[in-house]
């Protein structure tokens, strides 16, 4: 055999590989579903990442209310630290504690400031991990006067 027709043959078994190859290469029949596989998972991971921010953001606005709340009353002439936890509680327990889970309620009362914290954890749409929370409020305490 000659090398001509050697080497006709080995172009021709290399033109048949490369087409061979272009056929497979081209072939996409279940791309669609294995990009359905891997991009689904991630969707719903995202997706319930922002449902857990939207329910820590949520939770940091009961725990604002509720320590404004408390130094509303708090705050006032005749009052003390303990009404303005005590108004606290009550409004963490009106707005619902389901949202902000082990909440603990600090407040403090000087003769210059009224300061309440309120600190807790954001519901968990998983249970894996929690997200803190805290809000403090402070505000000047008038000051008790005595008679006219």
């Amino acid at each position: 055999m000659d090398d001509a027709a050697r080497t006709g043959r080995s172009s021709r078994r290399a033109a048949s590989l490369r087409r061979a190859r272009h056929a497979v290469a081209r072939d996409e029949r279940g791309a669609a579903s294995a990009e359905l596989v891997i991009a689904t998972p991630l969707l719903l991971l995202l997706i319930m990442g922002v449902i857990q921010f939207a329910l820590w953001q949520h939770a940091e606005h009961i725990a604002s209310a509720v320590a404004q709340q408390g130094v509303a009353v708090g705050r006032l002439q005749g009052e003390t630290a303990a009404a303005g936890k005590d108004q606290a509680r009550s409004v963490l327990d009106q707005l619902g504690s389901g949202v902000l889970t082990g909440s603990d309620i600090t407040a403090t009362r000087t003769a210059t400031t009224t300061t309440v914290t309120v600190t807790g954890h954001a519901e968990s749409l998983l249970g894996i991990f929690t997200l803190p929370v805290k809000a403090t409020a402070a505000g000047p305490t008038e000051p008790n006067v005595i008679g006219p």
